[in-house]
C-alpha cells in the first residue's frame, strides 16, 4: 500500500522507480494511467486533477506497457493499429504511422508476421510500438525487461533512449535491476515499503544515499558509523572503532554520523604499501573471497568489516585468499557522510 506519496515528474525525462518487488511500483503506475484511483490524495496530469476529469480523454495521452506483453489475434501490424482504430483513425493515417512506430522499435518488416509467434523481446518492443504509435505524452512502463535476455533487455534500453530523445516523450519507468534505472534514468525514486525514501539523479541514489535501507538496495555495501572528532574546511577526522577515519563533512564534532562508501571505491594492495594518495590506509586481513562473475567481492576484517570489489585479474595479482593480510585505501572523498538517526 502507497501511502505519504509526494512525487513529480518533469516533462520530457525518463524517470525511474526503483525498489524490491512488493513495494508499490506497479500500483503507482496504475494510479498514474488511472487503471485504479487513490482513496485519498490527488494525481495531476499536466497540471490537471484527474479526480475532476475526463478519465479517457487523459488515458489518451498516455501509453501503458506492462510487464509481460499479450499479443492479440492476428498480426503484427493489427497489434500496432489497435490504439489508433479506437481512436477513429483513418486508413491513410495508420498505414503511415505504423511503419513509424515499426521503424523505430526496430522491426521493419513484421508487420505481416503473426504476433502470437513472436519472441519475449520482439513481442515487448511491439507492446511498446503499440504504446507510442498514438505519440502519447506520458509512456509508461512497469518493468519491461523482467523477463527478457541480456541482449533484448539491452535493445530495450536503447529504445527508451531513442523514444525519449527522437520524440521528447516523457517516461516513467519501473524497474526492480538498480543498474537499469541507473543507465536509462535522468532522476530516479527509491521506494521502499510503500513509501518514496529518496529522489534524485542516478549519482546522488548510488553515491549519495539517504539512509541505510537506499544504501542495501543499491548495492553500498559498507555503513560504517562513528564519532566525528575535529572538522578542518570540511575534512573531517571521523572515529570508526577507534580508528580515525579521513572524510568530507560538516558535521560539528561530536555528531555522530554514518559513512557510506561504495566496495567499488575500495584500493586493495600488498601489505604494508607505502605510495598512494588516498587519505584512508588501513591495515586488514581477508575474511572471505567470493566470485562474482569478471568480478570478486573481497571481505576484509580492518578492525571493522569492508567489502570491496576488485577484478579477477586484480584478484590474482594480489594473491588474494582468506586469512591472508592486505592494505585498504580509500579516499575520504568517497566517503558520503550523513548524521546518524537519533
Amino acid at each position: 500500500m502507497l501511502q505519504d506519496l509526494n512525487l513529480s515528474v518533469d516533462k520530457g525525462e525518463i524517470f525511474t522507480l526503483i525498489g524490491p518487488s512488493g513495494t508499490g511500483k506497479t500500483t503507482l503506475l496504475r494510479l498514474i494511467n488511472l487503471l485504479d484511483m487513490p482513496t485519498t490524495g490527488e494525481i495531476r496530469f499536466d497540471g490537471i486533477n484527474t479526480a475532476a476529469a475526463d478519465r479517457l480523454f487523459l488515458r489518451r495521452m498516455m501509453g501503458m506497457v506492462f510487464q509481460k506483453p499479450v499479443p492479440l489475434r492476428g498480426t503484427v501490424f493489427e497489434n500496432i493499429a489497435t490504439g489508433l482504430w479506437y481512436r477513429g483513425a483513418g486508413l491513410p493515417e495508420i498505414t503511415e504511422q505504423v511503419p513509424d512506430a515499426l521503424a523505430l522499435v526496430g522491426l521493419t518488416g513484421y508487420e505481416d508476421r503473426v504476433a502470437g509467434t513472436l519472441s519475449g523481446g520482439e513481442m515487448q518492443r511491439v507492446a511498446i510500438a503499440r504504446a507510442i504509435v498514438t505519440r502519447p505524452k506520458l509512456l509508461l512502463l512497469d518493468e519491461p525487461t523482467a523477463n527478457l535476455d541480456p541482449a533484448s533487455t539491452s535493445q530495450i534500453e536503447e529504445l527508451i533512449t531513442r523514444i525519449n530523445e527522437q520524440h521528447g516523450t516523457t517516461i516513467l519507468l519501473s524497474t526492480h535491476d538498480m543498474i537499469q534505472g541507473q543507465r536509462v534514468a535522468h532522476r530516479m525514486a527509491v521506494l521502499l515499503n510503500g513509501r518514496v525514501s529518496q529522489v534524485g539523479t542516478a549519482h546522488a541514489i548510488f553515491y549519495q544515499p539517504s539512509s541505510r535501507e537506499v544504501a542495501r538496495l543499491v548495492g553500498v555495501d559498507n555503513v560504517l558509523t562513528g564519532t566525528v572528532i575535529s572538522v578542518n574546511d570540511a575534512l573531517a577526522s571521523v572515529d570508526v572503532e577507534g580508528n580515525p577515519i579521513a572524510a568530507l563533512t560538516t558535521c560539528n564534532p561530536g555528531t555522530r554520523v554514518l559513512l557510506f562508501l561504495r566496495p567499488e571505491d575500495i584500493t586493495l594492495s600488498p601489505p604494508a604499501i607505502s605510495r598512494t594518495s588516498a587519505r584512508n590506509v588501513l591495515a586488514g586481513t581477508i575474511t572471505r573471497v567470493v566470485q562474482q562473475g569478471p568480478m570478486v567481492r573481497v571481505q576484509i576484517d580492518c578492525g571493522f568489516p569492508l567489502t570491496a570489489v576488485v577484478t579477477r585479474q586484480s584478484c590474482e595479482e594480489l594473491a588474494v585468499a582468506p586469512k591472508k593480510p592486505i592494505t585498504v585505501s580509500f579516499k575520504a572523498s568517497a566517503l558520503h557522510v550523513t548524521p546518524a538517526d537519533p
